[in-house]
């Protein structure tokens, strides 16, 4: 490589590697004089959503070498089989064609013939509107480095640089990895960095804002002139300042709010970006932005919570399996936790806005009949095969890692503040865990579970057994006991209830889901059974809700379903809909110690 490329590449990974908390993941740092994989990304035809891919790739010199394409993305925990969108994959060396054999669905072999390096030509089609995927057309491209990028297979640890050459009318790319040498270059110390860098390239808006003396950029691709990126800025500056004042610094050099307004949802987090997809009318009301900046919060507070302070299941990753976990309740429950509570301590939402997203997650937990089957830990591994692949009986036998981890969070925290008299709280859990297994070795549940005793100054034993590892119902009293909080009278539903979902189906009345606990699991309906009458009244599909308001808890009808065209009479005797009665609240007259708790939490004090 030449002298000016060295420099660029030394530099990269001085700020790459930085602190032990910095370094990547359980990967050996490349040694600067190993020559790197390089990658040219061209889009003759974005219309078509094809991005090209020219990789120079060295051999040292061995007869065949082995290429790789990751199946997964981190921090979306599913197989994608990313290697089913690539085409026409060609090697050469020396303008001589080599053979190349596909070896396994994401592997392939090429003969080299003793060159020192080879050429790799391919396509990628772009077209899956999601934050884990690529999307290519002919106003903007969003490139995930799993979705994108083959590989050797035993050249994960070599330096990776990126050159994009944007299509026609296109005039900027923006990336967290460390600028090369010139425009549009980009350069990765290792195979783990430049999966982790998302690269949007197009014409967005910028807005850039520097806390803590580090650059932070909103990248917005699609205002249409309705999306107020300036306020979004600046709302996402104080977000990265309350982080700063809980974490004490800002463990990257800059960071990467890429926000593309697709009329999509979702957010993925990187090591130092996020991608976070939105609507253009985001802005236009409270009802729908609110929900975006915990979404950004969230994503943000995953730069110290899982890409550097990580289950130890989670790094060095293998990229072409499964990598379980029991953690991700910590990993993403916490951090769903905080983004909302984050939120509130930089004075974005108020008490009763944060208590309400809380409560949100409360709620979904408690409605869930799945809370007495898996448990939060079970939850965490599983989420390969159940999280990402729902189906219509997830909920009887399945909970979120999110949720459940939220208000596991919320638990914590209450307990640590109450045995420490309000001294300490969660916040110094994860900062004392950040210092200890933020490097290279990551922590287990052992780990998270000791570090957290530790700070509370108490066994936390029955808590983890019970709440952590089992399906009890969890205990609420004491976390409302220490804040003053109390769980506000919930109106019961009127009418009838048959704990099921339906669907319109171009009017056909069909079951979606059926309740395990409820009247139509008990009666025997099913999932696809189309409901034509009840007590022989045909009923509309479009006129259930208001049919069941003509009869009370515990009448029994008689169900018409049709049921693979068979039809079925079923005896359903309708109960009533539980209680909505899990929205917090401040108690009216809340002790002066039960205060000083409250605002000690809300307000935390600077670490």
């Amino acid at each position: 490589m030449d002298a000016a490329v060295a420099s660029v590449l030394a530099a990269a990974l001085m700020t790459l590697i930085g602190t032990p908390a910095e370094a990547q993941a359980g990967r050996e740092a490349p040694a600067i004089s190993r020559p790197p994989i390089r990658y040219t990304l061209t889009f003759p035809a974005p219309h078509t959503h094809y991005v090209e891919v020219a990789a120079s790739i060295p051999t040292r010199g061995r007869s065949d070498v082995e290429l790789l394409m990751a199946v997964w993305t981190p921090g979306s925990y599913l197989v994608r089989e990313f290697e089913r969108n690539v085409e026409a994959l060609t090697a050469s060396a020396d303008g001589r064609q080599l053979t190349v054999t596909k070896a396994e669905k994401n592997r392939w072999r090429v003969t080299t013939n003793g060159a020192a390096s080879i050429d790799l030509r391919y396509r990628v089609y772009g077209r899956e509107m999601s934050v884990r995927t690529n999307w290519i057309e002919a106003g903007f491209a969003l490139l995930n480095g799993a979705a994108t990028f083959i590989t050797l297979s035993d050249g994960l640890d070599l330096p990776h640089e990126v050159i994009v050459v944007p299509a026609t009318g296109w005039k900027r790319s923006l990336t967290s990895l460390p600028e090369g040498n010139g425009d549009h270059h980009y350069v990765a110390p290792d195979f783990d960095t430049l999966v982790d860098s998302p690269i949007v390239i197009g014409n967005p808006a910028v807005y850039e804002f520097t806390v803590g003396g580090k650059k932070h950029y909103l990248v917005d691709e699609g205002e249409g002139g309705v999306f107020d990126g300036a306020r979004a800025a600046k709302d996402l500056e104080a977000v990265v300042r309350e982080n700063l004042r809980l974490w004490g610094s800002l463990p990257y050099e800059k960071y990467l709010f890429l926000n593309m307004i697709t009329e999509a949802g979702g957010g993925l987090e990187h090591k130092n970006s996020t991608v976070i997809m939105s609507s253009r009318w985001t802005t236009r009301n409270r009802r729908t932005y609110l929900p975006w900046l915990n979404t950004a919060s969230h994503e943000f507070f995953h730069a110290w919570n899982v890409k550097r302070l990580r289950p130890i299941e989670l790094g060095p990753f293998n990229y072409e399996k499964e990598n379980e976990t029991r953690s991700l309740w910590i990993a993403e429950g916490v951090t769903e936790y905080y983004g909302a509570l984050n939120l509130h301590r930089a004075g974005l939402v108020s008490r009763e806005e944060f208590l309400d997203i809380l409560s949100g997650n409360i709620e979904e937990l408690q409605a869930t009949p799945g809370r007495l089957v898996q448990s939060a830990e079970q939850a965490s591994f599983d989420a390969w095969i159940k999280y990402y692949r729902p189906d219509e009986n997830s909920g009887n036998t399945s909970i979120s890692y999110y949720s459940k981890g939220a208000v596991l969070g919320f638990l914590l925290d209450a307990r640590i503040r109450k045995s420490t008299n309000g001294a300490k709280g969660l916040d110094d859990v994860m900062r004392l865990a950040f210092q200890r297994y933020a490097g290279t070795r990551g922590y287990t549940p052992a780990d998270f579970r000791a570090v957290t005793e530790e700070v509370a100054g108490i066994s936390l034993k029955t808590f983890w057994e019970t709440a952590v590892e089992g399906t009890a119902e969890l205990d609420y009293a004491e976390a409302l006991d220490t804040f003053g909080l109390r769980f506000r009278s919930g109106a019961t539903p009127a009418g009838a209830w048959l704990g099921m979902t339906t669907r319109n189906d171009a009017g056909r009345l069909l079951i979606s889901q059926v309740r395990r606990d409820g009247p139509a699991f008990k009666a025997g309906l099913n999932v696809d059974d189309e409901i034509l009458a009840i007590d022989n009244f045909r009923v509309r599909a479009d006129r259930l809700e208001d049919r069941l308001q003509q009869y009370r808890p515990g009448e029994q009808v008689s169900v018409l379903v049709a049921r693979r065209e068979q039809l079925l009479r079923l005896a359903v005797t309708f109960d009533r809909e539980p209680a909505r009665s899990w929205r917090l609240e401040t108690m009216s007259s809340p002790t002066p110690q039960q205060t000083q708790q409250l605002e000690g939490w809300l307000a935390a004090k600077k670490p």
